[in-house]
């Protein structure tokens, strides 16, 4: 079993204001906290990678195929890999979470 400590791990900031750690990564799936300030926006993008997750804090909206969705504290979100999609936090609290990755995503290029 491999077990990453938080205080073992920086935060990189992937956009201004879209601060994300990776944690554990295993054979079939990867973990990364998030971590959005108010108006930071995650620009759309996309990736091989089946990504689930939920917000534990705040509430974030997604774009997907042209549609918006919010995700709100409590909330689990799954975007199929391949699929563009972007977020931006439009609420006047940072939005915290964490999202799961499969297969593993543990060394993103974060200029793709």
């Amino acid at each position: 079993m491999d077990i990453v400590a938080d205080d073992e791990v920086e935060s990189t900031e992937a956009v201004p204001g879209v601060h994300l750690t990776q944690g554990a990564a295993g054979d079939e799936a990867s973990i990364q906290r998030f971590y959005i300030e108010p108006g930071a926006e995650v620009p759309e993008h996309d990736h091989p990678h089946e990504q689930v997750g939920t917000v534990t804090a705040g509430a974030l909206t997604f774009v997907v195929d042209g549609e918006e969705r919010t995700v709100y504290a409590g909330d689990t979100f799954a975007i199929p890999g391949g699929e563009p999609h972007a977020a931006v936090n439009e609420g006047e609290v940072p939005v915290e979470g964490f999202d799961v990755f499969a297969p593993p995503r543990p060394n993103p290029d974060w200029e793709e």
